[in-house]
């Protein structure tokens, strides 16, 4: 499972110019789910992400996590980061989990996070997305389990 986690002012997610999800401070996550991922990679990375000190405290330090600030998260699916650039210039997608497979891994992730307690909002699974991302700092974090 691969995550790459990123502070945001705000995201939105939107479906053929209809508006899906939107949060305001918090993390956009765009989620890769790979053949050998379950409950227990969702759950560690779950956990990770609602902990991850990647906001910055009184002194500027990054310190605090999404509990701290009362974030939110944004969960988009995105199998591409599974690609196996390895061999020529097209992209395999072979190490991604078919979508009967990884549909219910990501709504498992964004459940857990809601029930570890952060608000967290989902993109629309298997479709073609506009993700609108103001990143703040720019802070990227890349998890991986």
């Amino acid at each position: 499972m691969r995550a790459v986690v990123q502070r945001v002012k705000r995201g939105k997610v939107s479906v053929d110019n209809r508006p899906v999800s939107e949060i305001g401070r918090g993390v956009v996550i765009l989620l890769g789910i790979g053949h050998a991922d379950g409950e227990t990679q969702v759950d560690y990375l779950a956990e990770k992400t609602a902990t991850l000190r990647i906001f910055e405290d009184s002194l500027g330090k990054m310190n605090l996590s999404l509990l701290d600030v009362n974030g939110a998260a944004l969960v988009v699916s995105q199998f591409t980061l599974y690609a196996d650039t390895s061999k020529g210039r097209r992209p395999s997608f072979t190490d991604a989990a078919l979508p009967d497979i990884a549909a219910p891994l990501v709504d498992r992730f964004a459940d857990q996070l809601i029930a570890l307690g952060v608000p967290a909002k989902k993109g629309e699974f298997g479709t073609h997305m506009l993700v609108e991302i103001e990143n703040d700092g720019p802070v990227t974090i890349i998890l991986e389990r």
